[in-house]
């Protein structure tokens, strides 16, 4: 049995009419880039910023967001190409499947799960923290016993908050699209008053050096040490340029989610033309906003005095503005309300389109009748974040997530040059700029970023992968749609199709 063997694009293009499993078509440009906006801005702004500024590359933190930045952006562009030319749910996943096989597509979908679930369940921890200062600042104190304080046994917010999104996301793409354009509106507002008011505070000498002098890192041992580390027998220096580009695999976190928008392209009105904006767009938005806000912190107050948990927020009390201290809790709160719902919301798209594919159970993949959303996986992807975000402690995990984004994105690049050689005939709405090189220097880059992570981060992922052979091996290979219609395109004029029953009216490809 042929385990690459790829699904077309034509076929893809097709599956999405299908009446049982077809989305509705409600998002716009604007809509897009407004969704890219609302999962990328959340706990890198709000967060990162202080960790990797004090403990990794100082004031030149601003350079590791270019770092990330850069990586993301050689990536998006594979992205956008990927998007114009398969305008299908599933992103990554999907795109492998015509390029690269099923096997590849089986892997990075598997991979998709380990991001978007891990990172939705992080980042609504973390909104439960921040719900929980909120409320301490108005007299109202949470018990730990409910917000996963030391102690606790569950923390209700976060689980709370995650089913409450769920609905919001089983009622409708429309729906979550305007909640998500008013949340980001506040904390995007939220964000440029900081810069603003900010730039009041800025004091010249704490630029000085912008670039800390290098200092050995204590280094780790064994697991703990980074791959680089172990490959080379050398740990990366804290501060100097190594501190820089060890601090971009730290902060690579904060741009997590732009991909999520290419998730969205089959329930796009104009996909070829929208979903590379979108993708772009947002991604230019933010990475702008996190080099401005990195600057005005690391400005406001010396990088090694900067707080790890609430850099902004800290920054703004110790100059004497608790108001804007608050305010910055108000919209780290809304921040991280819009990206745990479109990781879900991504998260639910990519198993929609395995289980269309027969990589899941198809029951999965139905689509409610009155809403138009794929209600099961949906409920499914909900309930799971929630445990995990009520049950485990996952600050160990985090790094899982960076790993499993970057892999996608070395998948996607590749895969971009495999179908300019395989199917150079396909119409591309947006095409990535000098051939080859584009997608060359995204591998590069996510590799590096990749090396700077740790040793026990890899073996976890290699065991998620592992788990995943197992999975496919024993139910999606024979369950595929491929395994059943023996094809690697789509059905000749008069030839049954394995859904409709029916013979095929358009004629072959190319």
């Amino acid at each position: 049995m042929n385990l690459l063997r790829r699904k077309s694009v034509e076929q893809s293009i097709r599956d999405t009419e299908q009446p049982e499993h077809r989305l509705r078509k409600d998002l716009s440009g604007l809509d897009l880039t407004v969704f890219g906006i609302g999962v990328i801005i959340g706990t890198g702004i709000f967060v990162l910023t202080g960790v990797a500024a004090n403990q990794t590359a100082g004031p030149a933190v601003a350079l590791s967001f270019v770092v990330a930045g850069v990586a993301c952006a050689l990536a998006a562009l594979c992205y956008a190409e990927f998007a114009s030319t398969v305008p299908v749910a599933g992103s990554a996943y999907t795109y492998s499947y015509a390029a690269l096989g099923e096997l590849i597509a089986w892997i990075i979908g598997w991979d998709l799960i380990l991001e978007f679930v891990l990172a939705a369940a992080v980042v609504a921890v973390g909104w439960s923290q921040y719900f929980a200062l909120l409320l301490d600042t108005l007299g109202v104190t949470l018990p730990p016993a409910i917000t996963g304080g030391e102690g606790g046994a569950f923390n209700l917010p976060a689980a709370l908050i995650v089913l409450i999104l769920t609905a919001v996301l089983v009622a409708g793409i429309k729906i979550s699209s305007r909640l998500n354009a008013v949340v980001v509106t506040i904390k995007v507002a939220v964000v440029l008053f900081v810069i603003v008011a900010g730039l009041f505070f800025v004091k010249r000498d704490n630029y000085t050096p912008f670039v800390p002098p290098a200092e050995p890192a204590s280094g780790g041992s064994g697991a703990d040490a980074t791959l680089l580390e172990a490959v080379f027998g050398q740990a990366p220096a804290n501060f100097g340029i190594s501190g820089i580009f060890a601090a971009g695999a730290l902060v690579f976190f904060a741009f997590i989610g732009f991909d999520i928008v290419a998730t969205a392209a089959e329930e796009t009105r104009v996909p070829r033309r929208d979903v590379p904006r979108g993708i772009l767009g947002s991604l230019a938005v933010c990475t702008t906003l996190y080099v401005a806000v990195s600057l005005v912190v690391v400005g406001m107050q010396n990088y090694a005095e900067l707080d790890t948990e609430a850099p902004l927020a800290a920054a703004f009390q110790a100059v004497g503005q608790p108001f804007i201290a608050d305010l910055i809790t108000v919209g780290a709160l809304a921040g991280l309300t819009t990206v745990v719902m479109i990781l879900m919301l991504g998260q639910s798209r990519v198993a929609f389109a395995m289980s269309r594919d027969g990589l899941l159970p198809r029951w999965l993949g139905r689509v409610h009748p009155r809403f138009g959303t794929p209600h099961r996986i949906t409920i499914i992807v909900g309930v799971v974040v929630a445990v995990l975000a009520g049950f485990i402690p996952l600050a160990e995990l985090a790094a899982l997530v960076n790993i499993g984004t970057l892999f996608a994105f070395v998948l996607v690049a590749a895969a971009v040059i495999l179908l300019r050689r395989t199917r150079p005939d396909l119409p591309r709405g947006f095409r990535v700029p000098w051939g080859p090189v584009i997608p060359v220097l995204a591998i590069v880059a996510c590799v590096v970023l990749m090396l700077f992570l740790t040793v026990e981060t890899w073996l976890r992922f290699f065991a998620w992968m592992a788990l995943g052979f197992v999975v496919y091996f024993l139910y999606g290979r024979r369950r595929s749609r491929l395994a059943h219609d023996g094809q690697d395109r789509p059905p000749m004029p008069g030839q049954p199709d394995l859904d409709t029953g029916f013979g095929s009216s358009s004629p072959p490809p190319g």
